[in-house]
């Protein structure tokens, strides 16, 4: 089994996250070659074959320019699956190359055993196993769900070019809106989940967090109902954390949460369901009702 790893480059930079292809091929068991359209000077610490090409030349992004540089490179290689992480890059650009070869497509792929592929469904609250019948097949993996694999060493480089013409052209990344809070630099976060119930508990919350200094956090589905503002949301879709303490209250833990706070320090959950995912990550899972731990926990902090 042979994989055609995508990886990033972004404002002169190789992303982190481009390991994290590397670990999801190594859960695979499948050997891998990496293309990266960025620098020389920028090279990942990877001891197999590297497909580069310059972006000063194809830009750090242009959908026309990379998916040519892909299609040759899988014509050298011949892989059984081209791999995207499922960021911006990799939402515009994967579906162009399975449509360029007819190919089937899985995206935001959060677990992969026996040749099958999870993926989430009904709003993350459930996942379901795929396969697909072509050969070869696009995938693209949900951040934060597979380990970083780092293994060292220093690539063989194939130089990738092309000839090609764009009618695109890449003028710069445009910063993100300015968010009225900055969870990143927060040491303590404590995160209300759908579990808490109703808006009205969110004050319950918010007493915690202010007990034990810190910020309040709020899952998706919370940010969605309209109890807390976006500002606040934790995961993918909101802001990747990594404080010194991470409480989650009520959080079941669906993946696009889990990659935006898995790399906190220590992680206290409270949950009434033993089994959530929350558990798999947490340092300590209390199993209580979130409502009744909570305003408990908040006034033993008081004293």
């Amino acid at each position: 089994m042979k994989t055609l790893l995508i990886g990033e480059y972004r404002d002169g930079k190789l992303l982190e996250s481009t390991y994290e292809l590397l670990g999801f091929a190594d859960q695979l068991g499948a050997e891998s070659a990496l293309l990266l359209v960025g620098s020389d000077s920028q090279l990942p610490a990877y001891p197999g074959t590297l497909y580069l090409a310059d972006a000063a030349s194809c830009g750090e992004y242009n959908p026309d320019l990379h998916k040519q540089l892909i299609l040759d490179a899988v014509q050298q290689e011949n892989p059984d699956y081209i791999v995207f992480l499922h960021s911006s890059y990799g939402w515009d650009l994967a579906p162009r190359v399975a449509a360029s070869l007819k190919v089937a497509q899985i995206s935001e792929i959060i677990a992969a055993a026996d040749g099958s592929f999870e993926v989430g469904c009904c709003n993350a609250k459930m996942r379901r196993s795929v396969k697909t019948n072509s050969g070869t097949t696009v995938l693209t993996i949900q951040a934060g769900a597979f380990p970083v694999l780092q293994p060292g060493g220093s690539p063989t480089i194939k130089k990738l070019s092309t000839t090609g013409s764009s009618a695109l052209e890449f003028i710069g990344y445009e910063p993100a809106e300015k968010k009225d809070v900055d969870l990143g630099k927060a040491e303590i976060i404590v995160t209300a989940g759908r579990g808490i119930g109703k808006k009205d508990n969110v004050p319950v919350i918010l007493a915690l967090a202010k007990a034990l200094g810190g910020e309040l956090g709020a899952s998706r589905p919370v940010v969605d109902a309209g109890w807390v503002e976006h500002s606040h949301q934790v995961g993918t879709t909101g802001q990747t954390v990594s404080p010194k303490l991470y409480v989650a209250c009520g959080v079941s833990g669906a993946i696009q949460h889990l990659a935006g706070m898995k790399k906190s320090d220590f992680i206290l959950a409270i949950n009434k369901d033993k089994d959530a995912p929350i558990g798999e990550v947490a340092d300590v899972l209390v199993v209580a009702d979130v409502m009744q731990f909570v305003p408990a926990l908040t006034a033993k902090l008081a004293k």
